[in-house]
């Protein structure tokens, strides 16, 4: 049954007529115009109204005729922005080819379809060259993570005498990935290390600052800290921890109550447990900000969550992967195992507000969105 509306959906677009025609407000006056003409020449057997009635309705000939030589020979594609996240604003770039050897496009209009609806932006082409390809953008914000597929394109134009407005419907499928929304966040204290409780203490030259000690021989002269060395009168050198000991597994709960789940798979809207979803995604664009301050700073960085683990990973790349996969991190419930985190480094678990579930590992910080 969850295949059902791709399937009805996919049966309307055969189905549908090639073109859609809507009277414009001068249209409608115009075909008001050319009845009121007409009654009057049968009336009366005027010829010069039929003279007139004959010249109006050429006009309804010629703007459909014109209107559907503008329409063809047009390819339309999309590039979005490389990076989109919910709630900010970013710019779709659509071209339009006109295919046709030699003959323009006139005043086009084209509108982006997700789920058979145009979105509420729309881009316009005064004139396309013919073999020529014209390139615009419009704005747009997804309120949302999530992936956002396209079904393709909403060809329009009103040429000649925007009498009506002539579309046709194209089919040009892909798909935007949005980025959770990111805010700045403070980094968390690193848990405190012990020698002899099983976690390394090692110290290395580069990394987090970790202390001033005096000089010893065979110390690296570049360690020396000369300020402190000034104040202090003898050497003192700076002692960082290895960059290795600088790893955190964030672990974030996606689960919810099984009511609100069977819901959102039904495809049902949710009212009374809309604050329930909403505290997921706060829970979500808080693991996509911390993963992404940890990460700037230098440290290894994992992703585990009910149904996911990403391992350890440093680096841009590292961070585009974690956030693809927050991305589409979907709901489910307590049934589902939280991956096991890493056991060196810190973990910072990241839960919904309002949400009680079972299985929750412990962890050096316990952050509620």
């Amino acid at each position: 049954m969850a295949g059902a509306p791709g399937a009805w959906a996919r049966l309307w677009r055969r189905l549908r007529p090639p073109r859609r025609l809507r009277f414009t407000r001068e249209g409608n006056w115009f075909v008001f115009l050319a009845l009121a003409i007409g009654l009057a020449a049968i009336n009366t057997g005027n010829n010069l109204l039929y003279l007139l009635l004959a010249w109006l309705l050429s006009f309804i000939i010629a703007s459909g005729v014109l209107s559907e030589l503008t329409m063809r020979g047009l390819r339309v594609t999309r590039r979005p922005a490389p990076e989109v996240w919910a709630g900010q604003p970013f710019l779709m770039e659509i071209a339009v080819e006109n295919g046709k050897a030699g003959l323009a496009s006139f005043s086009i209009e084209i509108e982006d379809l997700i789920d058979g609806r145009p979105l509420d932006k729309k881009c316009y082409f005064l004139k396309i060259p013919p073999g020529k390809t014209q390139r615009t953008s419009y704005r747009h914000t997804f309120s949302r993570r999530g992936r956002y597929r396209f079904d393709g394109f909403r060809i329009a134009t009103r040429f000649p005498f925007t009498l009506f407005r002539k579309s046709r419907d194209t089919d040009d499928g892909s798909e935007v990935i949005v980025y959770p929304r990111l805010t700045p966040v403070p980094r968390l204290p690193p848990r405190p290390r012990h020698l002899g409780s099983g976690q390394s203490d090692r110290l290395g030259r580069r990394g987090e600052f970790f202390g001033l000690r005096e000089w010893k021989d065979g110390d690296d002269r570049r360690a020396i800290h000369w300020r402190s060395t000034a104040r202090a009168g003898r050497l003192l050198v700076r002692e960082v921890h290895d960059e290795i000991e600088r790893r955190v597994t964030i672990v974030v709960d996606n689960a919810l109550p099984a009511a609100v789940v069977r819901a959102l798979d039904a495809g049902e809207r949710l009212r009374e447990d809309a604050p329930t979803l909403d505290a997921l995604e706060r829970a979500v664009s808080l693991a996509a900000s911390h993963a992404a301050a940890y990460l700037d700073g230098g440290w290894g960085v994992a992703l585990v969550a009910r149904g996911l683990t990403v391992p350890l990973g440093r680096g841009k790349a590292h961070l585009a992967r974690i956030l693809r996969e927050l991305a589409v991190l979907p709901t489910t419930t307590e049934a589902v195992a939280i991956g096991a985190a890493d056991a060196v480094g810190d973990r910072v678990l990241i839960v919904p507000a309002g949400v009680a579930a079972a299985g929750r590992p412990t962890a050096d910080h316990v952050l509620e969105a």
